[in-house]
């Protein structure tokens, strides 16, 4: 069996980057089925993703997975991962799972949970609080802060960073879309 190899996950300073700004969460769904649409062709080729999600409570790493998840073709209730640490949902092609490492005190739970196999196996992989097992998560494809605005309620400034070919292939065409663009304040660095 071939295991994932573990490396600390920084923020890359290498990495393709693009910013966006969700004025609403129109905005977020927009750029969620933005990514979904760039990620689909390679997942449903038997690929994966890794996705890193960070921002405080309530910047809206679930509202943004919930997005990507719908934009991608499940359907039904999409839970929180909070207390189960993962939700698995089955798409044809390909299995997402979400997980949520919040209530992770120590990032060796996430070896003692085996872990390691989840992320060794094709699809995608969707991260919040991915310091919370610092050091042990597989390098992600795509990095995504969100940040809270400091005048509005609604209002998310989003910073996305890609590493390797399937993390720039994804920014990239996003970038190509329409649809993020859509947000009223979309730029891209």
């Amino acid at each position: 069996m071939t295991h994932v190899t573990i490396l600390a996950s920084p923020n890359p300073k290498d990495a393709q980057h693009a910013r966006f700004v969700w004025r609403d969460e129109q905005g977020c769904a927009r750029t969620a089925g933005a990514l979904a649409q760039a990620l689909s062709l390679g997942l449903h080729q038997g690929g994966s993703a890794v996705i890193e999600l960070r921002g405080t409570l309530g910047a809206g790493k679930t509202t943004f997975t919930r997005h990507l998840l719908r934009a991608l073709g499940v359907e039904g209730r999409i839970k929180s991962p909070s207390y189960a640490v993962v939700e698995s949902y089955e798409l044809p092609g390909f299995t997402a799972q979400h997980f949520d490492f919040y209530r992770f005190n120590d990032p060796q739970e996430w070896e003692d949970a085996g872990f390691r196999d989840l992320f060794a196996a094709p699809g995608l992989k969707i991260v919040e609080w991915p310091e919370k097992a610092a050091g042990l998560l597989p390098a992600p494809d795509l990095y995504i802060d969100i940040d809270m605005s400091a005048t509005s309620d609604t209002e998310r400034t989003v910073q996305m960073a890609a590493r390797g070919e399937t993390g720039r292939a994804a920014l990239t065409a996003m970038q190509a879309s329409p649809s993020p663009a859509e947000t009223g304040g979309s730029s891209h660095d």
